[in-house]
């Protein structure tokens, strides 16, 4: 069942219905200020820290679901509803919500009125623009009240929901030419505000949310819209929100429009006043003329269309199957970019407060949006690198807002420093900018301790050698990419955090997971150090290499699969002899992408073991059979039902790892239904199934032991984006940027039989044409002329490239 469709030439998801099993939702914003909104019109605004810097107000898990947000409610002669259909649940005559890239449009109809909201954050602009047209597509005159609302958080969102003994007293709000200004906490510590402001007269406005619903009403009872009147209320503590009404006059088939602009806004500290009391508005004032006319605002529309043209220019697919091309060419490369903006921090599946930027985290998603960004990925690069330790390891977590590490939190995840190493290696094959290898980066934000950004890689590559178990293994300190799989914590208390918490100190835990990732990932390092001339470094990394990869052949295989780990008392995870959690994903992905097991046939044995014991028409599960019972030894990953999360859920971020590893082994047939089994635009049809949105990944989908198998949990900010980027574009379409040239490999399903893309990079555009017989193995010819091997060397800027390869 579908809930809408895709329109591929507008690169928009158009949803047809109010009623989505879940809100299905869109962001707004590439730079700074950013918005949550949801297919109805809830969500949420802030500027860089959604925990720091929340403008708009959200409640989380609440009932009914996605109450709250911007609301823009029409009374049409005492009819009240909204275009968004809620939160009046006004029945309409037509409802349907493009969402577009950084952009959404909701429109809806009633009784001969027509209501479309154009939600975006225009491009280098501190503000969210909320553009409402209304048409009476009636014969008769229209004449009727218009109400915008948004409720204001004050800022800190976590404070905001729990120190109420202070919050309920401190709202503070100016109106000065129909514009509502935002000023809780200016007069003291802060030197920032809040601007909403309306291109139009305005007939009346409120500020206090007690005035506006009434005291005991719920958003669907909302006093003020239903009464046709604005209270004209000035909130003095309680609850600040933004209200303006607009009376409005439409002759039959006349349009007209009204923007709407939330901004952010921030003064000098020594010169935060205009008089006693009073905002200095300056900065205000400017950001609305921006916005005077109607004109103005269709241009700052057209700019940000135009800025993702520019985005998603650099790697594009033509193959004939609308999915594959989709997915590749906009909602893949899309989600790529807002994960960058949000790592995991702000959703409706993460709160915003909980969780910064992670340094695996952040250091992944570099791999799905280096090519699009390249100057923000070498200072995203800078940020991650200066929250390491002088040992190699580092914190877990920073803010976005301080680029400090998250003390809470701390240190201690022993796979975190070898995703800096695959990131950076990343950044360098896109831009060939070694330069940045020399870079002074602090250790822990200290520039007394700054070190070049070679330094940290080593350091990095280091860390696993000098935290090393008796199987000579990596020791997973912990946990390792899998947080839940907890070796060293032995929680037994209620509310303790899994990750934080260690019971126990002196345990031997190993994982054989983080050993792959040393096998695959090393080899970057090594290729750097050459590069840079450093013999000597480059073959004691090697050596170092070989010696890991030894040590997983010889005690990290089961038989028939690699074991993850070794506990805390040397005891076997993910091994034959135990009753559950036998196979897990992680190392069958990682250790076969680090060549282990593919010269013997331990590699195919290993994956023919995945496809047996994992593989679901919905995806591949973590582990399997999937824990009954909770084992202290093993933490977290035991505490979910069975089928769920990380205890044998459908993970779609590991997922990629066994489709390179595929590709690795030459297996083309699989991985492309593997690859297809996750893909959004491919689960679109299953929608009440998956529940969650069609366009974009979700980090978890409901295992086979699950009670609802095929349910998709926690979309959007997920690692899957990054990683299902690579797999498609540069192992299934087989072109990938390299140190001297770019790879042309491709593995893909007979299926897709013949196709062309289109990349740029380092300033050339290469035109690769691919005939395509579900092998492995291609032979190029390059503008003409047959060449040896895969790999295209790298063009002068301006160049284009005409590549032919047949598989």
């Amino acid at each position: 069942m579908q809930f809408g469709h895709f329109d591929d030439e507008a690169r928009e998801y158009v949803i047809t219905t109010p009623h989505t099993p879940y809100p299905w939702i869109n962001y707004l914003g590439a730079q700074d200020f950013f918005g949550l909104v949801s297919h109805t019109g809830g969500g949420y605004s802030f500027y860089r820290d959604a925990k720091l810097r929340r403008l708009t107000r959200y409640r989380y898990n609440n009932v009914p679901v996605d109450d709250g947000g911007r609301y823009f409610s029409i009374n049409d002669g005492g009819d009240v509803w909204s275009p968004g259909y809620r939160p009046y649940k006004t029945e309409l005559d037509s409802f349907e919500t493009r969402h577009g890239m950084g952009y959404t449009r909701i429109t809806g109809a009633r009784n001969g009125l027509e209501a479309s909201v154009l939600l975006f954050v225009p491009v280098d602009v501190n503000a969210e623009v909320h553009r409402v047209e209304v048409t009476n597509t009636s014969d008769a005159p229209k004449s009727f009240s218009l109400f915008s609302f948004l409720e204001f958080n004050l800022w800190n969102a976590e404070d905001d929901q729990t120190n109420y003994q202070r919050n309920l007293s401190i709202g503070e709000v100016e109106v000065v030419d129909g514009a509502i200004y935002h000023k809780t906490e200016y007069r003291e510590r802060r030197d920032h505000y809040a601007v909403y402001g309306v291109n139009a007269p305005i007939a009346g406005f409120d500020t206090d949310r007690d005035t506006y619903l009434g005291f005991g009403n719920g958003f669907d009872e909302a006093a003020v819209p239903h009464a046709g009147k604005a209270g004209n209320s000035i909130a003095s503590g309680w609850y600040p929100i933004a209200s303006h009404q607009l009376e409005v006059e439409l002759a039959p088939g006349e349009s007209k429009a009204f923007t709407f602009v939330l901004g952010y806004l921030e003064n000098p500290r020594d010169d935060k006043w205009e008089a006693p009391g009073v905002i200095r508005k300056d900065g205000a004032r400017e950001l609305l003329a921006r916005f005077a006319t109607d004109e103005q605002t269709l241009e700052e529309f057209a700019r940000l269309n135009a800025y993702w043209d520019g985005l998603l220019g650099s790697y594009t697919v033509e193959s004939g199957h609308e999915k594959l091309d989709r997915m590749v060419n906009i909602w893949n490369q899309y989600q790529c970019m807002v994960t960058y903006n949000m790592s995991r921090s702000a959703s409706f599946f993460e709160t915003g407060m909980g969780r910064g930027m992670g340094f695996r985290d952040s250091s992944q998603d570099l791999l799905g949006f280096v090519h699009l960004v390249p100057e923000r990925a070498r200072e995203r690069i800078i940020d991650i690198a200066s929250t390491q330790f002088e040992d190699g390891s580092a914190y877990h977590q920073y803010q976005p807002l301080t680029k400090r590490g998250n003390h809470t939190l701390g240190s201690g995840f022993n796979d975190d420093p070898l995703w800096l190493i695959l990131g950076v290696a990343a950044y360098v094959k896109e831009t060939g900018d070694f330069a940045i290898l020399d870079e002074q980066v602090p250790f822990d934000n200290d520039e007394s301790k700054a070190e070049s950004l070679m330094e940290h890689l080593k350091r990095s590559f280091d860390h696993p050698l000098n935290n090393t178990g008796p199987h000579g293994l990596p020791l997973i300190g912990r946990a390792d990419w899998n947080d839940c799989l907890n070796l060293n914590c032995f929680s037994t208390e209620p509310g303790e955090s899994f990750q934080t918490t260690g019971n126990r100190t002196g345990g031997v835990a190993e994982s054989v997971f983080i050993a792959g990732m040393f096998a695959a990932i090393g080899p970057e390092y090594v290729a750097l150090a050459r590069r840079r001339g450093d013999d000597a470094e480059a073959d004691r990394a090697q050596a170092a290499i070989d010696e890991m990869k030894a040590a997983v052949t010889e005690h990290g295989w089961d038989g028939e699969w690699f074991l993850r780990a070794y506990d805390y008392f040397g005891n076997k995870v993910g091994t034959h002899e135990t009753q559950d959690g036998q196979i897990w994903i992680e190392p069958q992905g990682y250790c076969i992408m680090g060549g282990i097991g593919v010269e013997d046939g331990k590699a195919v044995k290993a994956l023919d073991s995945v496809r047996e014991r994992l593989n679901t028409p919905h995806g591949i599960v973590l582990l399997n059979p999937a824990y009954t019972e909770y084992h202290v030894e093993l933490g977290e990953v035991t505490s979910y039902p069975p089928g769920y999360k990380e205890n044998a859920g459908i993970f779609c971020h590991n997922n990629p790892w066994v489709i390179i590893a595929e590709t690795v082994v030459g297996r083309a047939e699989h991985a492309w239904e593997y690859w297809k089994q996750i893909a959004p635009a491919y689960r679109e049809e299953q929608s009440e199934v998956h529940r969650l949105e069609p366009y974009v990944y979700a980090q978890m989908i409901a295992g086979k032991d699950a009670v609802r198998h095929g349910e998709a949990k926690n979309s959007w900010l997920t690692g899957t984006a990054s990683w299902n980027f690579v797999t498609v574009s540069q192992y299934l379409l087989g072109v990938r940027p390299d140190y001297d040239g770019l790879v042309v490999d491709p593995c893909i399903g007979a299926e897709v039989s013949e196709f062309t893309v289109r990349r740029v990079v380092r300033g050339a555009t290469y035109v690769i044409t691919v005939t395509n017989s579900g092998g492995k193995g291609a032979s190029l010819v390059v503008d003409g002329t047959p060449v040896e091997g895969s790999l295209v060397p790298y063009a002068e800027p301006g160049a284009v490239v005409e590549v032919v390869a047949t598989v």
